[in-house]
Order: structure tokens, then sequence, then C-alpha cells
């Protein structure tokens, strides 16, 4: 595998540093960062599971705790963050259950201090949602149609969309140029992912145009927090401009016919609070397949990154590809398939 690809940006990503991003973020710098924006920490601090930014809970001296998150150098530019933390304020405003950013004096919800752009957050404990549970779903579909309705309200500017060119053709083309897929498998990796793409391509003239909308944008199981009071949504960091099925499909899992069951209770709560444009199912296996392919990409695009080789150690070798065409296979007939009733 090729160690040192050449950048890669979506819109609204910026240049990044020369060294490794966070090597110096050590935990004395953390709370010197923390106090020097006036958060008071008391020495506690437990490093949260985030391979894209670095995400840390920290004791406060009044008691209690919040979460920072650092942002990746390199990714988002601070009008993209921004615009984020806009977004999820907004859903709080409007009593949706999502956790925005504190504001700390002086420097709003992003401050940059000494080369760290971070936000601080109050802490949401909770588990993942039981998405076995009809009731459940219903739920989630309300809570995302709610989502919806606030981010139909106005369009990001300065964060990308999420379509065939950004998540398929730009990795696609990552992955081929900078000769990350091992020399023995890039030429059937290469006709595969061009099927695919042809299949994701299909499914978008099938839908027809359908309306983007500002959106979670990486909405599963994992980025919904829920206790006896309910969900909460956290970690819109993926937010962008997409179909609303983006934020629906992924809370689907099993055969045909258990998703068919699930999907009419996600879109009965759904429907409660905003219309659904049904053309978008024939969306659902072509986002399915931009994912893959778009996550495979972002893992090589990080590779310089030290905590990315020990979380995906199988990543360069010739049997994590094999799966991935598999996959890719996999998913060019699931693309020829009838959508969802």
């Amino acid at each position: 595998m090729n160690r040192d690809p050449a950048p890669h940006r979506a819109p609204g990503e910026t240049p990044g540093g020369a060294h490794a991003p966070f090597h110096d973020l050590t935990p004395d710098r953390i709370l010197t960062l923390l106090e020097g924006v006036g958060v008071r920490c008391d020495g506690r601090l437990l490093a949260l599971n985030s391979y894209e930014n670095r995400v840390y809970q920290l004791g406060l001296e009044e008691g209690g705790f919040c979460v920072v998150k650092f942002y990746r150098p390199g990714r988002w530019s601070d009008a993209a963050i921004l615009e984020e933390h806009r977004f999820v304020a907004q859903l709080a405003e409007r009593e949706v259950p999502a956790v925005p950013p504190m504001e700390i004096p002086g420097h709003g919800t992003l401050a940059c201090l000494d080369g760290q752009r971070f936000a601080v957050f109050p802490r949401q404990g909770g588990h993942a949602p039981e998405l076995d549970d009809p009731d459940t779903l219903s739920l989630m579909g309300r809570l995302i149609g709610r989502i919806h309705g606030v981010g139909a309200t106005e369009s990001f500017r300065h964060r990308p969309h999420l379509n065939l060119e950004s998540f398929g053709r730009s990795a696609r083309a990552f992955l081929l140029d900078n000769h990350i897929i091992p020399p023995e498998l890039e030429t059937v990796y290469r006709q595969v992912v061009d099927q695919a793409l042809a299949g994701v391509e299909r499914c978008y003239q099938r839908a027809g145009h359908v309306a983007l909308l500002r959106l979670h944008g990486d909405c599963h199981a994992g980025n919904v927090l829920w206790t006896d009071g309910g969900p909460h949504f956290v970690d819109f960091d993926d937010s962008r401009m997409g179909p609303a099925i983006q934020d629906l499909w992924m809370l689907l899992s099993g055969d045909a016919g258990s998703m068919a069951a699930q999907w009419e209770r996600i879109r009965e709560g759904y429907e409660t609070f905003r219309d659904f444009d049904p053309r978008e199912l024939h969306l659902i296996e072509a986002l399915r397949t931009l994912r893959l392919i778009h996550y495979s990409a972002w893992i090589a695009q990080r590779w310089d990154d030290p905590a990315f080789p020990p979380a995906f150690p199988f990543f360069d070798s010739p049997r994590y590809w094999e799966d991935r065409i598999l996959e890719l296979r996999e998913q060019i007939a699931a693309m020829d398939e009838p959508p969802l009733l």
C-alpha cells in the first residue's frame, strides 16, 4: 500500500499540517487548552471512541463532566464547523433531542487556541437504541422527521453534498490513483467498482429529482444515545446536504422482508411530521454502495494517523480487498432488485 497518498479533500476541507494529526495532544496539553478558555477541569480525563476527531470526557472542578471534541486538522473549514453547530443549535431550540456545543466566553462555540480547534459539549450518557423494537423504530422515524423539518428550512453553504461524485467517483479515484489496492487485485477492483458506480447512477436515474436537505449524515445506532428519558442524537460531524433517506436506511437490517416491516414503522413515524418521497427508496442500496466505497477511501486518506493502522490491521492485506470486491458484487445485484414497498 502507498503510505503517502496525495491530499484529497471535500468542499469545506482545508489543508492539514506536516505532522501526524493530534501528535502533540497529550493529557497535559488538553487540560491546559481547556483552562485557557476558562473551562476548569479537575484532572479526570477519559478518551472516548473516535477516529476522525479526538474526543475526551473531562471532569469539572464544580462537579460533573463535559465532553471536548478536537477537530481533525485539514478536514473542515471553520465556516463548515460553525454551520454544523448552527444546525444542531436550531434543532435544540425546537426541542429536538440533539446535543449542541456550549458557548465558550470570547470564542463562541468553536475555540481556536495554540493550533487546535475544539468545541465543548455537555456530557450526554446513554446506550444504543434497540432497533428490533417496533416502537423504537416509530420513535426514531418521528424524531428524524423533525430533524429533517428543521434541516429543510435552509441549505448548507460550506459543507458538501452527498452524491455519486463526492462519495463514489472521488473515492474511487483516490484509491486507484494512489495505488491503494494490492497490485494483483487492482484490475478486478477497478472493474467491479466501475460496475457498482454504474449501478448507483441507474438508481439515481430511477429515483429522478429528489429534494436535498441538511442531514445528520451518519445516523447509525452508535450516534443515538438512549436513556430512560428517550434518545439524543449526537455527532453531527458528517452533516451535509443529501436526500432524506440517507438518515433512515441505516436503521434497517436483515433480509428484504424484515427491512420492509422495519421501514413501515419508520415511515409511519416519519410522516407524522414530514412527507416522505417514495422515489427515494430507489436510493437505499445506492447509498449503501457509496458508503462502502467511501469508507475504504476514508481509511486510506487517514493512514498517516497513528491511530489507524492498529485499528484497521488488515486494511493493506489482499484479504481486505477480496472482501470489498465480494461486497461490491453483492451490491451490484442488490441495486437491480425492486425497492422496498
